[in-house]
């Protein structure tokens, strides 16, 4: 699991929240963590890799949003990778493990391997959040017809660079002046948790106000494609819109209990003695959250993929062989069809304006195709109903 509580737990002299938690049923919460996150990276890989008898999700050249959702899942991959080599030193090794920042120790490894499988975790997860991030923006982007190829580079910088620049930094000042002797006090590791979590509200803000304008301008260019609002188009609006709702939903659902958490282990910092008998049931809460975060956070990347492509199936084609989806295949034999020279008696600028009218429906179609990518029947759908497969 992805908490900042794993890097405060290497300080010598952590608080008393951070060693209720860190110290309830150890075994048990490990052992959690490693099934979750074992279960989660089969599932996504298994959900990742092509299907016999299916078409490989392909996108169109021009967009960055498969790219996106595929850094999403490896993102999730590998952060899952970290909660299993951590949770398993930290089972099979409790006599390294009870060596962590020890003060005046003369061991750095245990510190070090603290610090930086902390890290590895924080920064993976945080760099999901910016990804899905980038992802709300870039489908604005592409219904606006604003993003391109060149965009993807700007997405790198802006996940990466942000994702390595505030786990850094928040670390830094938490292990301030060394990690043998970082100070204590709440308002010391308040940056540090900033840093942690303010992708994370980011998305739980921004994201949902994104894809809402973007299936609002959906619609608008559903309508404006044959200037009528049809049933298939009203369906393909709606799966746009539950995929936004199915992504979000996944997010909350593998991330409210940090917050809750992490409001309660704060509310017990600020007092005299968390011990205290009227404290009790918020104890109990806390760590009844805790437990439930080993099991939600690492079950996220397998749970994208589902709100990604659906359920892909168990049959694995490991040929690896390309293969084109009917909406492309269907796409590019109809303008094949439709590229024979115009009669002489045609006007030219009748025939230059037939030409953009076809050219901009068929943006449209692309932008809706990369918007509903892993969604056959919304493809379909599209196909049939759109201006160049009936011959426009």
């Amino acid at each position: 699991m992805a908490s900042p509580r794993l890097e405060t737990y290497c300080c010598p002299n952590r608080d008393a929240a951070t060693q209720l938690v860190m110290n309830f049923q150890p075994e048990v919460f490990c052992g959690v963590c490693i099934g979750s996150a074992s279960v989660s990276l089969l599932l996504t890989v298994l959900q990742l890799l092509p299907k016999k008898g299916q078409s490989l999700r392909k996108m169109p050249k021009a967009s960055s949003s498969s790219t996106i959702l595929l850094l999403i899942s490896v993102c999730d991959i590998l952060g899952g990778l970290g909660v299993i080599f951590r949770s398993s030193v930290w089972l099979g090794f409790p006599g390294f493990i009870a060596n962590i920042s020890v003060a005046n120790g003369t061991d750095v490894w245990p510190s070090a391997f603290c610090v930086g499988s902390a890290m590895w975790i924080q920064l993976l997860y945080s760099a999901g959040f910016w990804w899905l991030f980038c992802y709300a923006v870039d489908s604005y982007l592409v219904v606006r017809r604003s993003a391109g190829l060149s965009t993807i580079v700007l997405y790198h910088m802006m996940a990466w660079g942000l994702a390595v620049l505030l786990c850094v930094e928040g670390v830094a000042l938490l292990y301030y002046p060394s990690l043998s002797s970082c100070e204590k006090g709440l308002e010391h590791a308040i940056p540090h948790y900033i840093t942690t979590y303010a992708p994370l509200l980011l998305v739980l803000v921004v994201n949902p106000i994104l894809f809402r304008r973007t299936v609002s301008a959906v619609a608008s260019l559903l309508k404006g494609r044959q200037g009528i609002y049809t049933e298939n188009e009203r369906r393909l609006g709606t799966e746009i819109q539950m995929r936004f709702f199915k992504i979000m939903l996944v997010f909350i659902v593998c991330w409210t209990s940090n917050i809750i958490n992490e409001s309660l282990l704060f509310y017990l910092e600020m007092q005299p003695d968390i011990n205290e008998m009227p404290l009790k049931n918020i104890r109990s809460a806390a760590l009844i959250t805790w437990i439930i975060m080993g099991v939600l956070n690492p079950m996220q990347g397998f749970l994208f993929t589902l709100a990604f492509y659906g359920w892909t199936g168990w049959r694995v084609d490991l040929k690896w062989q390309k293969r084109e989806i009917p909406w492309e295949s269907m796409s590019s034999s109809t303008v094949g069809e439709n590229a024979y020279p115009s009669p002489v008696n045609y006007q030219s600028n009748i025939h230059d304006s037939k030409k953009i009218s076809t050219t901009d429906s068929q943006q449209t179609d692309e932008a809706i195709s990369m918007l509903s990518e892993g969604n056959t029947s919304g493809d379909d759908r599209l196909t049939r109903s759109s201006p160049i497969y009936q011959g426009w």
